[in-house]
């Protein structure tokens, strides 16, 4: 048997008919009682002190306009492709050591 692989871009999606728009209300108006959890796995303890939160989370990017020192940027830039990344983690690294700080107090 063949199966046949569909994938849909923004674009590409079907519209949302009234049809679909009542079966998504009727789904989001359900209580959580109704939800049947019976098949799903039970993670132990020892299986949640190593889970990652966040693994397929990926924040929305904005566009910014940012002046950097040029020796700043160089430096940056001379580690290979990827500086704007690089920039990101760093202020991602530094804005969390701050958070972790401020919940400390």
């Amino acid at each position: 048997m063949q199966t046949k692989i569909v994938s849909y871009t923004l674009d590409t999606l079907p519209p949302m008919t009234e049809e679909r728009l009542a079966k998504l209300r009727a789904l989001a108006a359900r209580p959580d009682s109704e939800i049947d959890l019976s098949d799903a796995p039970v993670m132990t303890d020892e299986e949640w002190k190593n889970a990652e939160r966040g693994h397929f989370y990926r924040p929305v990017k904005r566009q910014v306009t940012a002046r950097l020192d040029a020796d700043v940027l160089a430096w940056l830039k001379s580690q290979g492709k990827g500086y704007q990344s690089r920039i990101n983690a760093i202020l991602r690294r530094e804005m969390l050591t701050a958070m972790r700080a401020a919940a400390a107090k």
